[in-house]
């Protein structure tokens, strides 16, 4: 029995949802913790190693070793996260978790772009159309054309976290990258890349003093939240989801991420947002409901 294209996306797509709405939420939670980005990104990662280990390890005695191709595409998936963490964390410190939750999605050119170049994956004609409507909401997002923005510091937040979303788009290839070459694996890329950008973050931190060893009981409980709901978890439903996605469909989907920023900035933090920003955030979710809608299927008439 044959299936549909839309069928065979939908355990993917939803799985990538759940993801992006734990990422989301991360944002607000990094602001709750009251600690500054290269804390929040080590701690975030460095916590998330242990849950990662523990079904890693049980993962390995099923499986095995992962493929050395797979562990190198692995680690260097992390460079990337450590650098796209430290210029996110700080965005959402300039500009707000909602908007650097949204600002991040730049990766949704990167990304799509990443997987055309090296392995020469089609993209579809919808994703060109789909393009100006998604990079208008984030500039929009951004605060351009809004006069005042409730923020420490938005034009450096805006620079920040598209930079970031390019970085990400880097990770998400190398780990599309890993899953791809091991598709028995869920948690060893996800653990090798955790572990890769805990390592970058901690020595950034070390040589720079910026990491804090004190922290109040509050901040380590927001912190715990970040590494076990938006980095163990929603990496690995992101990486699963993915994975089993065309590249610029999975991109486009990833900016879902901001509907959690966006409600848990407005209901936990109070923040205050523009109406063109209101407006960007439409747009972009709106492209992001174009990109998923499944292709039409030809009719065939039957003589």
């Amino acid at each position: 029995m044959q299936t549909s294209t839309g069928e065979r996306l939908f355990a993917p797509l939803a799985i990538t949802v759940l993801g992006c709405a734990l990422v989301g939420a991360s944002s607000t939670f990094i602001r709750l913790s009251g600690q500054g980005a290269v804390t929040a990104a080590f701690y975030r990662c460095a916590l998330a190693l242990i849950p990662l280990a523990i079904c890693g390890a049980l993962e390995y005695r099923r499986l095995g070793r992962l493929w050395p191709g797979a562990g190198r595409w692995a680690l260097g998936s992390g460079v990337f996260l450590a650098c796209d963490y430290l210029m996110w964390t700080q965005s959402i410190l300039d500009t707000g978790a909602a908007v650097a939750t949204v600002l991040i999605g730049s990766q949704v050119i990167v990304y799509p772009l990443l997987a055309r170049l090296i392995e020469g994956e089609r993209l579809r004609p919808r994703f060109f159309l789909a393009l100006p409507v998604m990079l208008a909401g984030l500039a929009l997002t951004g605060g351009i054309g809004t006069r005042a923005l409730q923020a420490d510091s938005p034009v450096r937040g805006t620079v920040f976290g598209v930079a970031a979303g390019g970085l990400y788009a880097g990770y998400l290839y190398c780990n599309r990258r890993a899953t791809k070459l091991d598709r028995r694996r869920i948690f060893a890329p996800v653990a090798l890349g955790t572990g890769s950008a805990a390592t970058v973050i901690g020595l950034f931190g070390l040589v720079t003093g910026t990491i804090a060893m004190h922290m109040p009981g509050a901040s380590w409980g927001w912190l715990v939240a970040v590494a076990f709901g938006g980095q163990f978890l929603s990496f690995v439903f992101i990486g699963m989801g993915t994975v089993r996605l065309p590249a610029d469909l999975a991109a486009t989907v990833l900016l879902l991420q901001p509907l959690s920023g966006i409600v848990m900035g407005r209901l936990v933090l109070h923040e205050q947002l523009g109406a063109l920003q209101y407006a960007g955030m439409a747009l972009t979710v709106g492209a992001v409901a174009l990109m998923s809608l499944p292709a039409r299927r030809r009719r065939v008439r039957v003589a």
